[in-house]
């Protein structure tokens, strides 16, 4: 799937997380999590399988974090990537 236009999904709400995509030639993917030290690679690697799944191989992914579960992250990572890819 190809992100055509810059899009978001979710809240800087506790327990959810924010995620902006937008075109890239490559996966991009910055994170600011309140609870970076202890599952900063587990919340990339959630997003990097979500976008792997969903089949999209360029997009940059500013995400902020307040303590999402995994859930939460993959949901807003695939809202992000459909609204993004103009569906």
């Amino acid at each position: 799937m190809k992100i055509v236009k810059s899009a978001r999904a979710g809240s800087a709400e506790s327990n959810d997380i924010l995620i902006m995509i937008s075109p890239s030639d490559e996966i991009e993917i910055s994170l600011d999590s309140i609870v970076d030290k202890q599952y900063g690679d587990e919340i990339v690697r959630v997003i990097r399988e979500t976008l792997e799944s969903e089949g999209v191989t360029g997009a940059k992914i500013v995400a902020q974090d307040k303590g999402a579960l995994d859930f939460t992250i993959k949901a807003r990572v695939k809202s992000s990537i459909a609204r993004g890819a103009g569906e």
